[in-house]
């Protein structure tokens, strides 16, 4: 590790997401969204959907999450005591076209993104803003499906262009959509695409709907770049590490199949502008008909991204061999376990040396600037008796990642940034916890929906604040 060296600026944030930190759901004209009807969970109970609206008696953990909507302040005060060179954040969809469709925007959701940029200005943190984060407009689902309907293409674009216009000079990174590939996942049909019928977890809804949004996200990326030249678009994937369970040829092929399908289709369109051909083949031998307008490949082409993001967590096995192995959870996916790797509380293996697998994957796939948006620990944190919240295992976590983020820098790879996510606790978008902690900071909120929403630094916040000071070179 001796001499390894970070970029001279790099940038050092967190990330969080407006659904499941925001709160403030049904104020100032804020209209709900998917996330504002999926009632709280944890790791041995599912969340249930409850629409077309919040059923009276249930329990809805995003309506208030961590409420940053009246804690911004205090919030980013603390994110400028860590010394975030970035925060990725998200705006919420609904709180500035509250059903979705108007041709007119909600005039105070605008002016509370603008009150949150004043105080990023104040602590001279740049803002990297997910356009879309798991919070479709409840009414764009109910009366359209979901992003299996075309017409979602431009209801999102001029909610782009407000934000576009709005912010031009004051927001140059953005992300146009979160985890897009989750759509090759069951888990993607309701959190990336907003479709409600259970008929919807098929394929078929699935890949049309990311078709549609790959085609809005490139026309978003054109049109960002006509209105400020400034701008720099970004994809954001949750990437999926998958090791051969064996050494079997047949396990080491369906490796590379099964990142193909679940990383590659997303991202090949979005940075080389076209579907591969595995991808077309992948249609063809699932009898999928992925409609696609005469415009699209043009489309596609004209939109790629400037940088590539992902979120990284953990890794698992797959395999056509073994269909007996213990299976393990992770990000979006329930794969077979890695015997040689360690896991969190709910079941994710920790895998630090994957992440510089990854990033080598990627850098030498796109050769893009590379940022991962969302890397941390859900755990369950303890106020010891001394009032504090030593979390060890977190800056542990933390500090692997970050040793092999520096690895993966000496090995060629353009890393311009990294955010942990919840870099305050919030709501797990999986299981619907306050229990499931990721953030540096704690916040006095509970699972039962008590708590008086008070702000205090774990351990893990003195670390990251020096690792930040020190560009990754003092990591405890």
């Amino acid at each position: 590790m001796t001499g390894l060296q970070m970029p001279e600026h790099f940038l050092w944030g967190g990330a969080t997401a407006a659904n499941q930190y925001e709160g403030g759901w049904d104020e100032d004209g804020r209209g709900p969204s998917i996330a504002d009807i999926l009632t709280g969970g944890s790791v041995n109970k599912e969340r249930r959907l409850t629409p077309p609206a919040p059923v009276p008696g249930e329990f809805y953990p995003n309506h208030e999450a961590t409420d940053f909507y009246h804690h911004y302040k205090e919030d980013i005060a603390l994110f400028g005591e860590m010394g975030f060179k970035v925060y990725r954040f998200s705006i919420s969809w609904s709180r500035i076209f509250p059903q979705g469709d108007e041709l007119t925007p909600n005039e105070k959701g605008l002016e509370f993104y603008d009150k949150v940029l004043d105080e990023l200005e104040k602590y001279g943190i740049e803002p990297l803003v997910t356009i879309s984060h798991y919070e479709n407009p409840l009414h764009l689902s109910l009366a359209y499906g979901g992003w299996k309907n075309r017409a979602l293409i431009d209801h999102y674009l001029r909610f782009a262009k407000v934000l576009f216009e709005r912010y031009k000079g004051r927001i140059h990174y953005w992300l146009t959509f979160n985890e897009i590939n989750m759509l090759t996942q069951n888990f993607g049909a309701v959190f990336c695409a907003g479709m409600l019928d259970p008929a919807d977890l098929c394929e078929q809804s699935r890949y049309q709907a990311m078709h549609h949004q790959l085609v809005a996200s490139a026309l978003a990326v054109k049109m960002a770049h006509e209105i400020d030249p400034e701008n720099k678009m970004g994809c954001m994937l949750a990437y999926h590490n998958p090791y051969p369970y064996t050494c079997h040829p047949k396990d080491v092929f369906f490796a590379q199949q099964y990142s193909q399908i679940h990383n590659s289709i997303a991202g090949d369109v979005h940075v080389r502008g076209a579907y591969p051909g595995f991808a077309l083949r992948y249609f063809r031998d699932h009898d999928l008909h992925i409609e696609m307008a005469p415009e699209d490949a043009e489309i596609l082409k004209n939109g790629t991204v400037d940088f590539f993001t992902i979120s990284y967590y953990s890794s698992s096995c797959v395999s056509m061999t073994a269909n007996d192995g213990e299976t393990t959870q992770g990000n979006g996916s329930e794969n077979l376990k890695n015997p040689y790797l360690k896991a969190s509380d709910w079941g994710w293996q920790i895998d630090a040396l994957g992440l510089r697998h990854v990033l080598n994957e990627i850098y030498d796939r796109y050769q893009i600037p590379i940022m991962i948006v969302e890397n941390g620990l859900g755990a369950v944190d303890e106020i010891a008796p001394d009032g504090k919240v030593h979390d060890d295992y977190r800056i542990d976590y933390m500090r692997q990642h970050v040793e092999q983020m520096k690895e993966a820098v000496a090995d060629g790879v353009d890393l311009i940034g990294y955010t942990c996510w919840g870099c305050t606790d919030l709501v797990s978008a999986s299981t619907g916890e306050v229990k499931k902690r990721y953030g540096l900071i704690f916040v006095n909120k509970f699972d039962d929906g008590t708590g008086d929403l008070s702000r205090m630094p774990k351990d893990s916040f003195y670390w990251y604040k020096k690792v930040i000071a020190t560009n990754g070179e003092d990591l405890g």
